[in-house]
């Protein structure tokens, strides 16, 4: 926000905004899609067929545990970070091809629904359970949620209530299906 002033920065480099257009698909593709793929196949590579993702799905299910069993929590923790700036990063460069312009307030609240997608599709909040198919799933459901609320033209601030809801039935439903097992 200090260096733009505040302004919205308009993209005028030709080879960033043909990425949106229709002429950069491939077999009918949008790029866009095929980085989402890329990044999801990736993710679900690291997760599931790596010693990093078998300690990240330690740290994330029991800390204490994964410390005493010999993991550095910290530095697992820190390469998480960094890997979760990453992907904002290329998520943040997907958001300008689609706009054509950057500014500050882009991104506000896609937190809410990353948050949202990641509990449908199977997450918990309390760490231990969650897979990268299951929060495409997510993405995939609230995605569909949100543009319903869009074609009925509902205003921002009841959609958020609405999204809210959702996630908190969510996390409702979780909490009671942990409690029964």
């Amino acid at each position: 926000m200090q260096i733009t002033d505040g302004k919205t920065q308009i993209v005028t480099v030709d080879g960033i905004l043909d990425l949106g257009e229709r002429d950069a698909y491939i077999l009918g593709i949008p790029p866009l899609v095929l980085v989402f793929a890329a990044v999801t196949v990736i993710g679900w590579l690291v997760l599931n067929r790596t010693t990093f993702g078998r300690r990240t799905v330690a740290v994330g299910g029991n800390a204490e545990a994964a410390r005493l069993a010999g993991i550095d929590v910290r530095r697992q923790r820190l390469y998480l970070y960094l890997l979760s700036g990453l992907c904002c990063g290329i998520a943040a460069f997907m958001l300008i091809v689609l706009a054509g312009s950057g500014q500050n307030t882009n991104g506000n609240l896609y937190e809410l629904d990353a948050i949202a997608a990641a509990i449908i599709g199977g997450t918990l909040l309390s760490g231990g359970r969650g897979t990268i198919v299951g929060s495409v799933l997510g993405v995939l459901v609230f995605t569909t949620i949100t543009n319903i609320f869009a074609l009925n033209n509902l205003e921002t601030a009841v959609q958020q209530i609405a999204k809210g809801a959702i996630i908190v039935a969510a996390v409702l439903v979780q909490r009671r299906t942990a409690s029964t097992t």
